[in-house]
């Protein structure tokens, strides 16, 4: 199947949208091969707001319809407990939102970008999409993250080579509890990081504690920049490392 094919039998469709590489050429597709469709985009504490900033700013180049929605996942303990399949359950309540206004608008298919590359025994949140009858046209079609990338930038998409971004969560050790203050720490201390050019990296954290994740081809611009990355994360975190190992 291909995704002119896939919107031929679903020509009406919600799509979730996040403003990353792969929803935004779902987004990019649905507008060119779909009767109808419509974006939602769910601002939650674990979403930055440089996100929503790019998921409005490719709505408004493509002319789409984006909805944004407000979740407070920190409300589920499940979600704020931290454990192993806690995406599971953000991503219940997450699509739940999506899924209830998008029938609400009079449309019975929610979509999402999982593609081809994803490995769902790596992703315990498939379990929720497939419980909820999400469906992901760029998995059931074949397309992987490269071809996406290259679709995208064919297309004339800015998100064709944005770099792959998790959650703030995820930057939070398992079973240690998340809080609004640690996720709004670790914003600020990454929005630092890229005003300085940094590309690709993590702050994850321990107990208040930040080791970073930078490419190689970084660290030496790091080693340089030590000074004034430790006086602009000094704020946020009791210490703060450099993690050795290759991102």
């Amino acid at each position: 199947m291909d995704l002119k094919t896939f919107f031929e039998e679903n020509p009406e469709v919600a799509i979730a949208f996040s403003g990353g590489v792969d929803s935004a050429y779902l987004l990019y597709a649905s507008l060119k091969y779909a009767s109808r469709c419509r974006a939602y985009y769910v601002k939650s504490e674990f979403q930055p707001e440089f996100e929503l900033r790019d998921a409005m700013r490719l709505a408004k180049e493509l002319n789409a319809d984006l909805k944004v929605l407000e979740a407070h996942v920190l409300k589920d303990d499940n979600v704020s407990g931290n454990p192993q399949n806690r995406c599971y359950f953000c991503k219940r309540q997450i699509f739940s939102l999506i899924l209830k206004n998008a029938l609400a608008d009079g449309f019975n298919t929610v979509l999402d970008g999982t593609n081809a590359s994803d490995r769902a025994d790596d992703r315990p949140g498939m379990k929720a999409l497939t419980e909820l009858k999400v469906k992901s046209p760029l998995r059931e079609c074949g397309l992987t993250k490269n071809e996406i990338r290259r679709l995208s930038k064919e297309a004339g998409l800015f998100t064709w080579d944005k770099p792959a971004y998790a959650c703030l969560a995820t930057r939070i050790a398992v079973n240690e509890i998340i809080t609004a203050e640690k996720l709004k720490n670790i914003e600020s201390a990454e929005d630092y990081l890229f005003s300085m050019g940094y590309t690709d990296f993590r702050v994850r954290t321990l107990d208040g504690h930040a080791r970073l994740e930078i490419p190689e081809d970084q660290w030496m611009k790091a080693a340089e920049n030590r000074t004034a990355i430790y006086n602009g994360l000094q704020p946020y975190f009791k210490t703060i490392s450099l993690d050795l190992k290759p991102r």
